[in-house]
């Protein structure tokens, strides 16, 4: 079973002439339906809920949201965070943001529950935000919102894992003193991208030492080096943890046509990385997987692909690469942007392959994965240099 919250008044997140365009998740879901993937059987579609003043500030100041609610009728409100190219005011802010908010608070309360085992917010992921300002397009942090309520239900043990170009700190920072949450975070390498945090010395705060994991890789990593990365560190350090529940930031600015990044992945890359994802959930948490989306710049090119096969990922098979977009998404995309080549296929060609990761190796992705292990694997009791852990 699988739970997607989708309503179009989730498009009203919306900076407006701004690199987050809502277009991406309007293409992104008319792509999965187009494709049959919201039809399956056991996938359920469910329009969201606002979250409370309350809900939010489990992670957020009081000061913040009366902040946020006051900037969302202003044209000129500054301070908070707001003001600025990235992080611009637009009306009825406060409503959009509570409205991404309780849809991934929403999918926790349904995982934890048993209602169902998976659930999916590609509106969600707004991992910037921090208790009390909004950073990074971000106004309000969904996950750590999510991850607080799995932890008001009764979980000790939560991952969080992010695959956004970016950094994860927003989830990092309100989670940082908590060994209950493990977060783990692979990005572009914190000296050359936004946010500029994310070394592998960040490790995590006292009585929390190894529950912050960071791994920073090189510009130009592609879906070899990426998923050689991913390989040498997530499951081993899950394993160590043993989740209850998984929770995922699966951003897709790490594609290689991302125009605000310098990774390479492609869209079967991504595919891959769904999949370990969910294999690792069935394999630790009994399933239980709540994945939201996060950033992702290259709004036609990239993400409605690379989302759609996260929701195929979630909703049950996945889609062969191979497949076709219909000739319907493609009239639709071509009505948004005119002047842009429209994919044919779900594929960006690759195979996403990787070699394991043995140590000794000499090269920058494979320094960047050695620093990780090095930092956090003898916290949780792992050989850093066994390839095996």
């Amino acid at each position: 079973m699988t739970l997607v919250l989708w309503d179009e008044s989730m498009l009203g997140y919306n900076l407006g002439d701004h690199p987050l365009d809502p277009v991406r998740l309007e293409l992104t879901i008319a792509l999965a339906r187009d494709l049959g993937v919201l039809d399956r059987a056991g996938v359920t579609v469910e329009k969201p809920a606002p979250a409370t003043d309350q809900e939010i500030m489990t992670v957020h100041t009081a000061e913040y949201v009366d902040a946020v609610k006051k900037a969302g009728s202003s044209t000129d409100f500054t301070g908070y965070g707001f003001g600025s190219a990235d992080n611009p005011v637009f009306p009825r802010m406060h409503e959009a943001s509570a409205l991404v908010c309780g849809a991934t608070r929403r999918a926790a309360e349904a995982v934890w529950s048993g209602e169902t085992k998976r659930a999916v917010n590609v509106a969600g992921g707004l991992h910037h935000a921090m208790p009390g300002y909004a950073s990074g397009f971000c106004v309000y942090n969904d996950p750590a919102v999510a991850i607080k309520r799995l932890l008001e239900l009764g979980a000790e043990r939560v991952a969080y894992v992010d695959i956004d170009v970016h950094h994860g700190d927003g989830v990092q920072e309100v989670f940082y003193d908590d060994s209950r949450v493990l977060t783990i975070s692979l990005h572009e390498s914190p000296m050359v991208l936004f946010p500029g945090t994310g070394f592998p010395a960040e490790t995590g705060g006292e009585g929390a030492e190894g529950f912050a994991v960071n791994v920073a890789l090189p510009p130009g990593t592609g879906d070899a080096g990426w998923l050689r990365a991913f390989h040498a560190v997530v499951p081993g350090l899950l394993r160590a943890f043993r989740p209850q529940v998984l929770v995922t930031q699966c951003g897709a600015d790490a594609h290689r046509l991302d125009p605000l990044a310098h990774l390479q992945l492609t869209v079967d890359g991504q595919r891959a990385a769904y999949l370990a994802l969910r294999d690792l959930a069935e394999e630790l948490t009994d399933g239980r997987w709540v994945a939201t989306g996060g950033g992702g710049y290259a709004l036609v090119e990239a993400v409605p692909r690379a989302w759609t096969h996260l929701l195929a990922v979630a909703t049950g098979d996945p889609l062969d690469p191979a497949t076709a977009t219909p000739e319907t998404w493609r009239e639709l995309a071509r009505t948004r942007f005119p002047d842009r080549e429209i994919p044919t296929t779900m594929t960006d060609g690759s195979r996403a392959l990787y070699e394991q990761w043995q140590p000794g190796g000499e090269g920058s992705t494979d320094r960047a994965i050695t620093a990780t292990r090095n930092a956090v694997f003898p916290l949780h009791g792992l050989d850093p240099h066994d390839p095996r852990d």
